[in-house]
């Protein structure tokens, strides 16, 4: 009988221990991870927008300061306008849900006690959430000071590459983080043009309908844009058991409306504004969003997909200059 014999060498054991070791630490740092890589996603959306002002003969500097501005106003009025609404008509549409699953199928046994014990908090999370916002302003400030130092230090970055590992290794890997900055940055303002469109879109055809609850639908329709196929459908199916509640024609109105709503998405608004962006597949974005929710909840949501972008580009920039190369 033969007897065989597994030999693990000492480097083998260094490495699986070194490799445990930097995984236990990236976890221990993620918070500072999360804050780097938000950082990096408003720069690479921020940077073509700089670099035109630039290119118009304003201070480097300045131009950062001016979209800044621009930005905090915008954020400041959109979320004194907003937010109050938004969390009333969120809380009364969870309380109202229930009632509204009864009258649409009344012959089907609903637990209202349950859904409304699941729906209810909504607007209760939403003002936790919002107070949350307000009690990191700490981690706020310092992501937009992060992303400040990046966009200003970019410019410098090709001579920081070359002195710090050669001129030819910079040139490359120069090469993937613009492709990285130019992907990243093309998806994060598309998808977020894309919000913007269809949430205003869709608020506008449910206030000529006379629904209620249009602020929380309309935002609920916008941000249910990131999940292709299945998004549009669920942001759907709420402001139709709202309008079957007042007559099946309005209800059948409704989900017209979200039809040409998406027609239109599709077919004009989208090759318009994804243009210079090359998204990932249906099925691929799907599961990455499940994966971030399971690991990071919201937060892991919102970054799986620049993360997976991120990834995809570097390997296949990676391997072009390999192949380019040999």
């Amino acid at each position: 009988m033969n007897s065989s014999k597994i030999e693990i060498s000492y480097k083998t054991i260094l490495f699986t221990i070194f490799f445990l070791i930097l995984l236990w630490f990236l976890v221990y740092i993620k918070d500072i991870l999360f804050i780097l890589l938000i950082s990096l996603i408003i720069m690479s959306a921020c940077k073509p927008l700089v670099d035109k002002l630039e290119k118009s003969r304003l201070p480097r500097i300045v131009a950062i300061l001016a979209i800044y501005i621009l930005g905090l106003i915008t954020i400041v009025y959109l979320g004194g306008t907003l937010l109050p609404p938004l969390i009333t008509e969120s809380i009364n549409l969870g309380q109202s849900l229930p009632n509204y699953l009864e009258k649409v199928i009344p012959f089907i046994s609903v637990d209202t006690q349950f859904i409304s014990q699941q729906i209810a908090p909504i607007g209760e999370n939403l003002l936790k959430v919002t107070l949350g916002i307000f009690s990191n302003l700490f981690h706020i400030f310092t992501i937009f000071v992060v992303s400040f130092y990046l966009l200003i230090e970019r410019e410098q970055l090709e001579n920081h590459l070359a002195g710090f590992m050669g001129v030819k290794s910079a040139e490359n890997l120069l090469i993937i983080i613009e492709r990285v900055e130019e992907r990243l940055g093309s998806w994060v303002r598309g998808q977020v043009t894309l919000a913007l469109v269809i949430g205003i879109a869709t608020y506008i055809g449910l206030l000529f309908l006379g629904l209620p609850f249009i602020l929380p639908l309309s935002i609920i329709a916008g941000l249910l844009e990131i999940v292709p196929i299945i998004g549009p459908i669920i942001s759907a199916i709420p402001a139709i058991l709202v309008a079957l509640t007042v007559s099946p024609i309005l209800a059948a109105v409704t989900a017209l409306v979200f039809v040409v709503i998406q027609q239109v998405e599709n077919h004009f608004i989208v090759p318009y504004v994804l243009r210079k962006s090359v998204g990932l597949p249906p099925v691929i974005t799907i599961i990455t969003l499940m994966i971030g929710t399971k690991l990071a909840g919201v937060l892991g949501a919102m970054l799986s997909v620049p993360i997976v972008v991120m990834l995809e580009t570097i390997i296949v920039e990676y391997s072009n200059i390999k192949s380019t190369q040999n």
